[in-house]
């Protein structure tokens, strides 16, 4: 069983410690990553070094886990971080067009964002969000300039940096989906969807925090706490959940820790930390993007997809993902013969897509509104009508029916995909028990604010093909699918369906979990069909989406009804970093 790694020492000066923490959590060659060339590097480099190898030796005892609201606790005022280069909610477009301009090179806007994270994720409000740096980013910025002077540009990505969850395989870097059983666990090569954007020039800046297991070890857990990342921190106010499981890829976008993220989901994990943290997040269809190289859940339901600040943003970024080779991915190859994959979602977008469009509006989803949301809505609601669309309100004959069968799809097809995953990758534990094993022996580490029962429901099931998964499976896809989203948008001849994303960012609670105010996109994530959210206002200074779903493979139309709502009505704000909003 693979040892922990060690704890460094605390360190008094707040730059100081954060470059330990690094040490701690990626060893002296990440470490440097986080130094980026500054005079601290000749003068603490002896320093660490010696203190991760002191660690290293096995005589230090593991520190224990930190309240989980310390530092919000502590943090004397809010913050209001320097942005030098002007990359702060700068989108792709116009960084692209700087440094075609020679404005601005890739290298210079790499190093911008290592700084803005050193001072807002490592040091300031700590947000907490990127879990390791790529410590070949300068490297790749640098090469994506020189390929620039010498006239090969790859597309509208080139040399800009983009942020990936920590459930995807990148090399250098370890693929860890949290967890300290996976903290050493180094895949050998990139995700197809890693080098799709390597090969469109993108620079890889670095890894996200996440949701430990995606979110799917404990029905009490903390959405954005994993044991090798701890908590990440909603830059719209501290002490606020930023969801998940995406947690870490949705707060570091929010603060402009890199122009574009990479998040994944099953069932939320996109489209809740992009609500809470004030951003645009879409799930594709399953199968639109690969799923190979990716510590899975659930093969009906996960993907990966775009967070960005924008929706013309996430349609490029989508492009590029959607254009990955689909590998073993079998619902990726469905959806590459049917070319769904092969289409231009950023050509795509109309500012005019509202203008005579039907549209229905969800009612009975269970999301616990709050008054500002709801005028929030109502604004929208007119904003659209305005526009040209027509808006109906509608129920989902099956809102939720769905329920106890996905839980026990999921249940099966993790412990499988899991097992897989492990196996085929030489992770250091290679099935679910011993995960499960390795988590009771750390528990002081990996189980300090809730426990594992998820992952030992798994562990018991049997393989697919149990006759209880396979008719789990058959009425989980019926009825959110066929007899849900599909019945519904014929029998009203809707484009789309609407509705409140979620509640507004609830309290970080470490002792009963996440507080959830519900949601309104299980259905999409059940059927595996595509949903987005888009601001559209705040509650109290905290962000609130829409969310816009369709049929499988209406991608493109739902992005440019998104694209034209955000158009209408520029409801996104920039986090202003508050301790709290408690008076």
């Amino acid at each position: 069983m693979p040892a922990l790694p060690p704890a460094p020492r605390p360190s008094a000066p707040v730059r100081v410690h954060a470059l330990l923490r690094s040490a701690q959590r990626y060893g002296a060659q990440r470490c440097r990553a986080r130094l980026y060339g500054t005079q601290l590097y000749r003068a603490l480099c002896s320093t660490l070094a010696c203190l991760v190898l002191a660690g290293c030796a096995g005589g230090a005892a593991p520190r224990p886990p930190q309240p989980i609201a310390a530092t919000a606790a502590a943090a004397p005022r809010d913050f209001v971080p320097g942005d030098p280069l002007r990359i702060a909610e700068a989108d792709t477009a116009s960084l692209a067009a700087r440094m075609a301009g020679g404005e601005l090179t890739s290298a210079r806007l790499t190093q911008a964002y290592l700084d803005r994270i050193a001072a807002l994720d490592d040091a300031g409000p700590q947000l907490n969000a990127v879990i390791e740096l790529n410590p070949n980013a300068l490297s790749e910025a640098r090469a994506r300039d020189e390929e620039r002077k010498a006239g090969r540009v790859r597309g509208p990505l080139h040399g800009i940096a983009v942020l990936i969850k920590d459930n995807i395989d990148a090399v250098p870097m370890v693929n860890s989906a949290g967890s300290l059983a996976l903290a050493a666990h180094r895949p050998k090569q990139d995700a197809p969807l890693v080098a799709a954007l390597r090969d469109a020039g993108a620079v890889i800046l670095g890894k996200t925090n996440l949701s430990e297991w995606a979110n799917f070890r404990s029905d009490r857990s903390i959405s954005g706490w994993s044991g090798r990342g701890g908590l990440t921190r909603n830059p719209y106010a501290l002490d606020r959940s930023a969801c998940g499981s995406s947690s870490g890829t949705g707060a570091a976008i929010a603060a402009s820790l890199a122009a574009v993220g990479v998040g994944t989901e099953t069932d939320g994990s996109i489209l809740c930390p992009a609500a809470m943290n004030g951003l645009v997040g879409f799930k594709p269809s399953v199968g639109l993007v690969s799923r190979v190289g990716i510590i899975p859940i659930s093969h009906s339901q996960d993907t990966a997809g775009p967070m960005a600040r924008s929706v013309a943003d996430a349609a490029q970024l989508l492009n590029v993902l959607a254009a990955a080779e689909a590998g073993g991915d079998a619902a990726a190859q469905t959806a590459a013969g049917k070319r769904a994959r092969a289409q231009d979602f950023a050509a795509a977008l109309d500012a005019d897509a509202l203008h005579g469009a039907r549209l229905g509006l969800l009612r009975d989803t269970g999301v616990k509104t709050h008054p500002d949301q709801d005028a929030a809505l109502q604004r929208a609601l007119k904003s659209m009508r305005d526009a040209g669309a027509t808006v109906v309100e509608v129920r989902m004959p099956t809102e939720g029916k769905w329920n106890a069968a996905e839980f026990q799809v999921l249940l099966y097809e993790f412990k499988d995909g899991l097992q897989r995953y492990l196996q085929s990758s030489d992770a250091p534990v290679k099935s679910l028990d011993e995960l499960i094993a390795f988590n009771r022996a750390n528990a002081a580490r990996e189980m300090p604010f809730f426990g594992q029962e998820l992952l030992e429901q798994a562990a018991r099931k049997g393989p697919l093909t149990d006759p209880a998964y396979r008719k789990a499976a058959a009425q989980a896809r019926q009825l959110a699918g066929a007899q849900g989203i599909d019945a519904l948008m014929k029998k009203h001849k809707l484009d789309a369906l609407i509705a409140p994303a979620t509640a507004p960012a609830f309290m970080v609670d470490p002792v009963n979990g996440d507080q959830f105010g519900g949601s309104s996109w299980g259905a999409a994530a059940v059927a595996g069909y595509p949903s987005l959210t888009v601001p559209m206002g705040e509650a109290h200074g905290l962000p609130v989406g829409l969310v816009f779903m369709a049929r499988r493979w209406d991608d493109a139309k739902l992005l440019s009804l998104g694209y034209a709502f955000e158009q209408l009505t520029q409801a996104r704000t920039a986090p202003k970093y508050r301790v709290t909003l408690s008076p």
